[in-house]
């Protein structure tokens, strides 16, 4: 299982207004709500995470789980798309990763980008949206998990 991770917009809610907390590592501060959401997908699906934030390359990895510890998450994996270098839009950013890699398993994409909704319908079916202002909730996490779970069923029930 695998999360196609955003982090603006859906672990740190973008808020024009407000200046978001930076912690001791430099990096804003996640949501308390989107914390505990995204805990429960990785806790139930024991998935890994696949950074597409604008932020992926400006950390190593290893910088990157300790991001996530410092935040209290357990993660996984944790890996990122290639280098935006040719500051591809997200969309395209995916898709070319998609064209790279061969996917066995169950995957989601939770992000803010509006741009995603325009995926092909094979990618698109397993995007969840969220809104900038608020990020990833609760009601988010269990429509992610219902996605997961009816996939799963599918896939079960085409295999039999």
């Amino acid at each position: 299982m695998l999360i196609f991770l955003d982090i603006d917009g859906v672990m740190a809610p973008a808020n024009s207004w407000k200046r978001p907390e930076f912690l001791s590592d430099g990096f804003p501060a996640f949501s308390h709500r989107a914390t505990q959401a995204l805990q429960r997908i990785i806790s139930e699906t024991s998935a890994d995470i696949v950074l597409t934030t604008s932020h992926k390359s400006n950390y190593s990895v290893e910088e990157w789980k300790n991001i996530f510890a410092i935040r209290k998450l357990k993660t996984n994996k944790i890996t990122r798309l290639t280098e935006n270098t040719n500051h591809s839009s997200r969309k395209e950013e995916i898709l070319n990763w998609f064209n790279s890699n061969t996917v066995f398993e169950d995957f989601i994409i939770i992000d803010d980008d509006k741009s995603l909704n325009s995926l092909p319908e094979l990618l698109k079916m397993n995007l969840i949206q969220t809104s900038a202002a608020v990020g990833l909730t609760d009601e988010i996490a269990s429509e992610a998990l219902a996605l997961l779970e009816k996939k799963h069923i599918h896939l079960h029930n085409s295999t039999v």
